[in-house]
């Protein structure tokens, strides 16, 4: 799977522990920042990491923040991003199941580099279930999307 991956400076050493995780797993993955530990906006990433997203270049997108709050509000103002702070396995993989979620945001300062890497690999493994329920209640966030553009 093409992923991209992103964080401000509070989640960039959680990142790249994730990234190596990704790649042993045999995904491709693109970094759109940050690269360091200096402060850096974490909307603007977001920004970055969500358009990789909507075009279609990546499948899913993961933020790496200090909690993962301002991660998926940032995330969020986008129409057609999905993104949920997820900090259990059970809502990394149900989250895609049921809400469809193309964005998975973790705090660095929550959880730690193990508990990281069976999130990614529960919220990659999960798929859509493509049943009249949660379809219906997915073209309802659509149509939401398209009603405060």
């Amino acid at each position: 799977m093409k992923l991209v991956i992103g964080s401000d400076h509070a989640g960039w050493a959680l990142k790249g522990g994730v990234i190596a995780h990704l790649k042993a797993l045999g995904h491709e993955v693109i970094d759109v920042g940050s690269y360091d530990a200096n402060p850096v906006d974490f909307p603007d990433i977001a920004r970055a990491l969500t358009a990789k997203v909507l075009s279609g270049e990546c499948e899913r997108g993961i933020m790496v923040c200090g909690t993962g709050v301002g991660a998926s509000i940032a995330a969020n103002k986008v129409p057609g991003i999905r993104a949920a702070v997820c900090h259990d396995i059970h809502s990394a993989h149900q989250g895609v199941e049921h809400d469809d979620v193309n964005v998975m945001c973790i705090g660095a300062q929550i959880i730690g580099p193990w508990l990281a890497n069976d999130l990614v690999a529960s919220f990659l493994t999960a798929k859509f279930e493509d049943n009249e329920d949660v379809r219906r209640r997915v073209n309802k966030l659509h149509e939401m999307d398209a009603a405060f553009k």
